[in-house]
């Protein structure tokens, strides 16, 4: 595999946009048109995710597949993920496992192993258990993003608490993220061990950069969950004048996947993120798309 964040950071070139596509497909939020055409479930999950890949393949570097949404149906889901997984490659994109995968030894490379066979270029991680959980992936040749500072409201019991140093467990989890993928920068400058910081915590967001200045941050909140354009500028890299070196991937899945509007459903979801682009281009480095 190419270095994950030279290969990220040379899709935001091309498309200059920071923006990630989440494909978390709930069939009861399907469009109408795809739930008509496809009455199983599994068939219209395909049909809707290759739909959205085809919608952004041109205006967005990546994607980001829950794995959740696809293994809630058994085998027959599983293969429908690494269907996506290929086509998104095959459309030149970033594949961004979302799996939060998180444990020990031969585990953890079990699981490697399969986001490799998945198609994945990167998988989300949960080191909550110790970094070592993390280097299997690695060495599987996947890029990493370690939860650090997670959007959900219940992450403030867990991660804001502070040390005997005064430090916040969140920022002891960043130093540890920079620590681990300090060895690990390609030719971009940024290393392929990433972070996840919601956008909803960017008032944390200028500490948690300045602890990790060579990590690619995946930004899940934007949208759907009130994380707006202004609070990515805290996270991007200090002094970016293109969106290929703001060190920032901000995801999306509702706002996208499911915008309404007068066109088609795929018209809409391209439209939303052509819209999420020029938006956040804006914000990470001064200038509109």
């Amino acid at each position: 595999m190419p270095h994950f964040a030279d290969f990220l950071t040379s899709r935001i070139a091309e498309t200059r946009s920071v923006a990630c596509v989440g494909l978390d497909p709930v069939l009861e939020s399907l469009p109408d048109a795809v739930r008509v055409r496809h009455h199983d479930p599994v068939e219209a999950v395909r049909a809707f995710c290759l739909g959205v890949i085809d919608a952004v393949a041109d205006a967005v570097p990546a994607v980001k597949p829950q794995s959740a949404c696809f293994e809630r149906y058994g085998s027959r889901g599983v293969a429908v993920l690494e269907a996506v997984c290929s086509h998104a490659r095959s459309r030149g994109l970033c594949v961004v496992l979302d799996a939060k995968r998180g444990d020990i030894g031969v585990s953890a490379q079990h699981y490697a192993a399969a986001a490799v066979h998945a198609g994945a270029h990167a998988i989300t991680v949960n080191a909550y258990l110790g970094f070592d959980t993390v280097e299997p992936y690695l060495d599987a040749g996947l890029g990493v993003f370690a939860l650090v500072r997670t959007s959900n409201p219940g992450s403030d019991a867990v991660q804001d608490p502070r040390l005997h140093d005064g430090r916040t467990v969140a920022a002891m989890m960043a130093e540890r993220v920079a620590a681990l993928g300090a060895a690990r920068r390609g030719a971009s400058g940024l290393s392929d061990v990433g972070a996840v910081v919601g956008a909803t915590k960017a008032a944390q967001g200028v500490e948690l950069r300045r602890l990790m200045p060579s990590q690619v941050f995946l930004v899940p909140g934007y949208g759907a969950q009130g994380g707006t354009a202004a609070d990515i500028r805290a996270l991007a890299r200090a002094g970016a004048k293109d969106p290929a070196e703001a060190g920032v991937l901000v995801n999306a899945s509702r706002s996208v996947i499911y915008a309404r509007g007068v066109g088609a459903w795929q018209e809409n979801i391209r439209t939303a993120a052509a819209t999420m682009t020029e938006e956040l281009g804006t914000a990470v480095a001064g200038e509109p798309r």
